[in-house]
């Protein structure tokens, strides 16, 4: 059979069928016909490859830069070749076993591996570079620890592009002495690279990153106004007011949001003293208690001042404008308007009418907003006991988020004694890693009362994933114990003892490889 069709022929036979259109040289029935055009295309592919014409020598890439970093020790080289070659290991399935899962280990080795200043070995950049492009959560410390190797390697292949538009975590660009090289990136870089540059310039000189921005505010897109407005809550001070005061005026209503919020954080700026005055006009302390008026109407100038005037399904209208109010306000507006009381002797007084919730969780934004420990700290109150509430406040773990680390903990670790973990996951998910002992303690003694209980154990799934990140690995020893367990209870769901002997021995051998790895990054080099 000849088989002369050209390329261009046979793609187009492949694309409409042999019975509609067959290629010169193919002949027969249809089934013939359609092996001949196989044939015919893997004839064809030989030829192009074979014929294929060397092109002109590109230029040669430019030297790397030197990367002046110590040299990984030889056991922590190994572990992460290891780690990097199982990084998509032990996803699937809905039963995990008793054997760590290292996928989940990779960004802590790579967080601590960023810690001690080590530089990444250069044969295996290529695999970081591709587990940082799978996981967006890996890029931050992924390419601090590529360094400008792992830059100059990006730059090669289209597909790590990611890495030269990641951000201020990658390697660091032109500082604000590089008023030249600021200037161009800014007029010309991608939008990632303008993002970093205005990051990086609010960390190192506030009042250079905002005259950048306010060069070409006006010519920026709404959706860009808003990313760069957001940046600057970084270094956020009273200079930033009168730029802020401005975007109040912006066309797009999200970024009029964000100005308004900011200048809310605030408490010297001239929003704040007028949502203050707004907010004292309906919030008076009587004699039986806090009294609370809420605003009638949603007026021009509360909207230019970030209110917004309809409110969420399910929410009444004067509720929502009083609780944007009172968060918007400065909480030193409180004690003067209650006759010096302090932040806990506030919280503790009645408020009338049914209008202690919202009151309360505008005053638990406004502290969350502002930074501020002394409100937050009465807006928690000691933890809860076994027969009390579960929380006064609408979401704890933000009011915990600005408490002192150890203070935090504390907290944390009395609530699991007393209610259990059913609640606990966001308020562990703000503690300092590794956890503090005493928190660790009472996150192992819940676990071991629930398997006692005959609870579900895949019902912690979610905290024992949290236990393996976050647990202090000198707990492994306390873990193991566990692992045998006791006798199965009675009213437990089948198979559930099971479950839980190997959710605590896979705990137990998570925690001894994380000692492990930290040693290994610790040694002297050889």
């Amino acid at each position: 059979m000849r088989m002369d069709a050209g390329w261009d022929d046979l793609v187009g036979s492949a694309l409409l069928g042999t019975e509609r259109r067959r290629p010169g040289g193919v002949v027969g029935d249809a089934e013939e016909a359609a092996a001949g055009l196989l044939d015919a295309a893997a004839a064809g592919a030989v030829r192009r490859r074979a014929g294929l014409r060397p092109a002109s020598a590109g230029e040669r890439p430019a030297v790397a830069a030197d990367d002046r970093r110590a040299e990984l020790p030889e056991a922590a080289r190994r572990r992460l070749a290891v780690l990097l070659a199982d990084r998509a290991g032990g996803t699937g399935g809905s039963r995990r076993g008793s054997a760590p899962n290292l996928a989940e280990l990779l960004p802590q080795w790579l967080a601590a591996a960023c810690g001690e200043g080590y530089a990444a070995p250069p044969e295996l950049l290529p695999a970081l570079l591709d587990a940082a492009r799978a996981r967006t959560d890996l890029r931050t410390d992924a390419l601090a620890f590529a360094g400008p190797r792992g830059q100059w390697l990006a730059g090669l292949n289209p597909d790590w592009k990611y890495a030269l538009r990641a951000g201020a975590g990658a390697v660091p660009g032109p500082g604000p002495q590089d008023r030249d090289e600021v200037e161009r990136l800014w007029e010309e870089g991608l939008f990632a690279e303008r993002i970093a540059l205005l990051s990086r310039l609010r960390l190192a000189a506030p009042a250079d990153a905002l005259a950048l921005l306010t060069a070409t505010w006006k010519g920026e897109r709404a959706e860009d106004r808003l990313m760069f407005l957001d940046s600057l809550r970084s270094g956020l001070s009273a200079a930033d007011e009168a730029f802020l005061d401005q975007a109040l005026t912006d066309r797009s209503r999200n970024v009029r949001a964000t100005a308004a919020e900011l200048l809310s954080a605030l408490p010297e700026s001239a929003l704040a003293a007028r949502m203050a005055a707004r907010a004292r006009s309906c919030v008076s302390l009587g004699p039986d208690g806090i009294s609370v008026e809420a605003p009638y109407e949603c007026d021009a100038a509360m909207e230019r001042d970030g209110v917004a005037p309809r409110p969420p399904n399910g929410r009444g209208e004067r509720a929502w404008w009083l609780g944007q109010l009172v968060d918007a306000a400065p909480l030193a507006t409180w004690p003067a308007r209650f006759g010096g009381r302090t932040p806990e002797q506030i919280i503790a007084l009645p408020v009338l009418d049914d209008w202690q919730p919202d009151l309360h969780a505008a005053w638990c934004r406004a502290a969350v907003r502002q930074r501020d420990t002394a409100w937050a700290r009465a807006l928690l109150g000691p933890p809860p006991a076994p027969s009390g509430p579960l929380a006064a406040v609408g979401d704890p773990a933000k009011l915990l988020s600005i408490l002192p680390v150890e203070e935090r903990a504390e907290w944390v670790a009395a609530f699991i004694e007393a209610h259990g973990l059913s609640e606990a996951f966001q308020m562990l998910g703000v503690c300092a890693v590794p956890w503090a002992a005493p928190l660790g303690r009472a996150v192992v003694d819940a676990l071991d009362i629930a398997r006692d209980a005959g609870s579900y154990p895949w019902s912690f799934s979610g905290v024992m994933g949290l236990a393996e990140r976050c647990l202090d690995p000198a707990a492994a020893d306390q873990v193991a114990a566990l692992a045998g367990g006791g006798d199965e209870p009675a009213d437990s769901a089948p198979g559930a003892a099971a479950y839980w002997g190997e959710a605590f021995l896979r705990l137990s051998a998570t925690l001894g490889l994380r000692a492990t790895m930290l040693g290994e990054l610790r040694a002297a080099p050889a």
